[in-house]
């Protein structure tokens, strides 16, 4: 699997792809026809060095994620709004204040929810569980299980339900890109709705790091251990991030186990699109993403490595042969001849162009 760096979340019918400084957004409109836009973004990052630094870079790419959600949220929910548009220098004002006072309600329901009532559960069961990492430990398992108590909840709604089936068309669209295959509804419909980079798995090790972290950071004022879980937050979503981004650039088997528990929640938050629903994915990839130039650079790549392996592996075994130390000018023969026999095998700059053509 190719790291492509395309990345995005589902919105209300429709799907929002980021790639590099730009994102697209497609929906399926009520009259069936799918209404996509696309935008340039920027980052502070490209501002200040310092935003671009492993663990800072992760808050601030988690800050501008919210920020970009909730605007693709908005938008794509004024599709489905009965109400005509009136004075749109004054709505689209007040759309963004209200859409910064939901943003912030939906902070500070998340942290009541998700921080501070298992911090209180676990302060409650101080008598019987005395070890502070004990209870640091239990905390982190409540604060798991609301979570996942929560999705689960969520998931039976009508509405949720195609929001996350409009998830697994993003999940499947993006991989079936990063294995090689062409962008069409066949292809993307084989695909798994899993993806390692995805915003679930992130915040399910934001919460196993968070566990690392209270169970060993120990303050004795009850205020100030609460205070303390809200200000790391940012600082654990930033390591988390560069394990999300760690894991989604490579592939071997320790970054597979730890994967795995956010892929196996991800069965909750992503469910099996239909035909439509992979359309707009595969709309909302190709307004950002030029698919068929990275799959061609994959397929130049693949045809010149076998080439620079065989070679390696040759060169290799001619090092292990009973040559001795003092036949290196035979060596060196053999050496220059593997050369131009492989120079010669490689097709000329003329032959690719008529293969191409």
């Amino acid at each position: 699997m190719r790291y492509s760096k395309l990345g995005g979340q589902a919105v209300i019918e429709g799907v929002m792809m980021k790639h590099e400084k730009e994102y697209s957004v497609a929906v399926r409109k009520p009259d069936g026809g799918i209404e996509v836009t696309k935008k340039a973004t920027s980052s502070i990052r490209d501002k200040y060095k310092i935003a671009s630094l492993p663990i800072i870079r992760g808050m601030v790419i988690f800050a501008e994620s919210l920020s970009t959600g909730m605007k693709t949220l908005n938008y794509s929910a004024s599709f489905f709004e009965e109400e005509e548009k009136e004075a749109k220098e004054k709505n689209e004002k007040k759309e963004s204040l209200v859409m910064g006072l939901v943003m912030l309600l939906a902070i500070v329901l998340a942290v009541g929810i998700f921080v501070i009532v298992p911090f209180l559960i676990s302060e409650a069961l101080k008598r019987p569980v005395p070890s502070p990492q004990l209870r640091g430990l239990i905390e982190g398992v409540i604060r798991v299980a609301l979570f996942v108590a929560y999705v689960k909840l969520i998931s039976c709604m009508e509405d949720i339900k195609r929001v996350f089936m409009y998830h697994g068309a993003e999940h499947k669209s993006i991989n079936c890109v990063e294995n090689g295959k062409e962008l069409t509804v066949e292809n993307v419909r084989m695909q798994t709705t899993v993806h390692k980079r995805c915003g679930t798995s992130f915040l399910l090790i934001v919460m196993f790091v968070s566990i690392l972290f209270f169970m060993f950071i120990v303050v004795g004022n009850v205020w100030l251990r609460m205070v303390l879980r809200i200000l790391l937050i940012p600082v654990i979503a930033g390591l988390s991030y560069e394990f999300i981004r760690y894991a989604g650039e490579h592939d071997n088997k320790v970054i597979n186990v730890l994967s795995k528990p956010g892929l196996m929640l991800q069965s909750l938050t992503t469910k099996e699109p239909d035909d439509s629903m992979i359309e707009v994915a595969i709309a909302a990839v190709e307004a950002v993403f030029d698919w068929k130039a990275f799959l061609e650079e994959e397929k130049t790549e693949n045809e010149e490595e076998p080439v620079e392996e065989v070679k390696e592996k040759v060169e290799d075994e001619i090092e292990i042969l009973s040559i001795d130390d003092e036949d290196d000018e035979e060596k060196d023969e053999i050496l220059n001849a593997l050369d131009r026999y492989f120079e010669a095998s490689e097709p000329s700059d003329e032959e690719k162009k008529e293969s191409d053509t």
